[in-house]
């Protein structure tokens, strides 16, 4: 029994994606142990995960703090790992590959760039969407993938019953308005009209509720539907996954709990603008989709409430 590495620092909507491309390597591996680099945010989640036996916390401290880089590879050669997958691909983890492994081909280390098709550019590549680029990597490692463009994220889910039963969840919809501060771009700036059109429509068939995360709460006011918290404090991931996956329809932005619903196979809708494209993220699945504009404040919230009402049956 071998031991291998995969490298999968986040984020959260990214950890989702990456989902099927860990089945992969775990199906492809019956015989040995995979473990997992990651930061504090997921540590607990990769725990719950039944393919990673063992999670390997990395702190991302400054590439300059020298001793934190000891003891990091210190604690990394101890596995003797043979070969490791960076499902990361960033310029971090490529540094990781320089100072564990820096003599590593794609047998080795397999990386977008390592395994980079020829005659292509690095900047060419990563315009493909992120699952066909993983298919890629892991195909040219020669790994049979199977799962690696339909991500499963079931796996993070768990019994939510004490919090349905809280806020007494039947049927209800789910959104997502919230975006990090330094990624306004993603903001549509009409969920409460949206909002007046579902209830206006639908009365009380359906709860409408947001699930904000720790930065969120105070915002989460500010809309017209109720948060699901405890304690006055967010869920946690795994909660969040299974409030999700048994929600009747999400409407979110283009955030990590979007990527979460296309992976768990959600009804719903992410909403996106000129900061990049759906088809890049690959987050269109048989039950979620996107709407593609080139600038979210010309969105009406009547357009959404459209497809909410074509898709949420």
């Amino acid at each position: 029994m071998s031991n291998i590495l995969i490298i999968k620092h986040g984020s959260l909507g990214d950890i989702a994606q990456a989902s099927g491309a860990i089945q992969d390597i775990y199906e492809n591996h019956p015989n040995d142990q995979i473990h997992i680099l990651t930061t504090q945010p997921y540590v607990q989640l990769f725990k719950k995960n039944p393919m990673i036996c063992n999670v390997i916390l990395d702190k991302r401290l400054s590439r300059l703090n020298l001793i934190y880089l000891y003891y990091l590879i210190k604690n990394i050669k101890k596995f003797n790992f043979i070969k490791v997958f960076d499902l990361q691909n960033s310029s971090r983890s490529m540094f990781y590959k320089n100072i564990f492994f820096p003599m590593a081909n794609y047998q080795v280390w397999s990386s977008s760039s390592t395994t980079l098709p020829k005659n292509i550019d690095k900047n060419d590549f990563d315009k493909k969407p992120v699952l066909d680029r993983f298919d890629h990597q892991l195909k040219t490692s020669g790994l049979k993938t199977l799962n690696t463009l339909k991500p499963d994220f079931n796996w993070a889910c768990e019994d939510i019953d004490a919090i349905k039963k809280k806020f007494d969840l039947k049927k209800y919809i789910i959104l997502f308005p919230f975006c990090s501060e330094h990624l306004t771009i993603k903001k549509w700036p009409f969920f409460n009209n949206l909002i007046k059109l579902i209830s206006d429509k639908f009365y009380n068939q359906y709860q409408i509720v947001t699930a904000p995360g720790p930065s969120e709460i105070k915002e989460a006011n500010s809309f017209n539907a109720k948060p699901i918290l405890i304690d006055n404090k967010s869920i946690n991931i795994s909660q969040l996954a299974t409030l999700i996956k048994d929600s009747s329809f999400i409407v979110a932005n283009d955030t990590g709990p979007a990527h979460m619903a296309a992976h768990l196979g959600a009804k719903g809708l992410s909403l996106f603008g000129k900061h990049t494209s759906a088809y890049k993220v690959s987050i269109e699945r048989d039950n979620f989709k996107a709407i593609q504009v080139a600038d979210l404040n010309n969105l009406t919230a009547e357009k959404v409430f459209e497809q909410l009402i074509l898709n949420i049956n």
